[in-house]
């Protein structure tokens, strides 16, 4: 686990920032796939963790969520409109494009449903971060920001990295991946806006250049 600002963690993974999972303060963000509870639950070993959220219900993000939840005796944070996502895995899926790629995330990645403890909404704070809406990729996605040291853990908004390739470099996440890719652009000017110093993604690498990335996004289609 590496620290990257004060009181933000990111965990381990194989391949290296291709699965991001995140603590902050003591709030677990995302959780990967149904195959990550024993690399999960050992990075966390001697820290105190008392909720667990999501950027958004999504297999690769909310896989090894029911089973930490269990094992840790967590609540469960999602936003509240992909609150149904996560707790029926049919009404994940019906988000989702007819892409064979979504088929096999979802037979292979995803974990089981569970009952949501709480509603994330914007403006609720999660361990002195700020939620912010920013729904596209998919329909309840959030985001994560605190204004102090402009920190933002932004989930599939962007990647930092091409998800199918590997290659580093930021990118609009697929079209196939992403239920409303123009409503996704909005929300990516948005949290363009807040100038963060320092972007956390779900895939690919921290970034730490406030430019490169307002830049990035200002340059996308409407």
């Amino acid at each position: 686990m590496k620290q990257l600002a004060p009181g933000v963690w990111q965990l381990n993974g194989l391949p290296p920032n291709a699965i991001n999972v995140y603590l902050i303060g003591e709030v677990l963000i995302d959780a990967a796939t149904r195959r990550a509870p024993r690399r999960i639950l050992r990075q966390l070993e001697g820290h105190t963790v008392s909720a667990h959220a999501l950027t958004h219900a999504h297999p690769d993000h909310q896989g090894a969520s029911a089973a930490i939840c269990e094992r840790l005796g967590l609540p469960y944070w999602v936003g509240e409109v992909d609150v149904p996502l996560a707790e029926d895995l049919d009404k994940m899926r019906a988000t989702q494009a007819p892409h064979p790629l979504n088929r096999l995330i979802m037979k292979y990645w995803s974990g089981p449903a569970r009952h949501v403890d709480r509603h994330l909404r914007e403006g609720d704070d999660v361990a002195g971060f700020r939620v912010i809406d920013v729904p596209g990729h998919s329909p309840g996605h959030i985001a994560y920001w605190r204004e102090s040291d402009r920190v933002l853990i932004l989930g599939d908004v962007l990647n930092n990295m091409d998800v199918i390739t590997g290659l580093p470099g930021l990118r609009d996440p697929k079209p196939f991946f992403t239920a409303d890719p123009v409503e996704n652009r909005r929300s990516a000017r948005k949290l363009a806006q807040l100038e963060p110093k320092l972007v956390l993604f779900g895939h690919g690498a921290p970034l730490r250049d406030t430019r490169k990335f307002a830049d990035f996004v200002n340059a996308l289609p409407a």
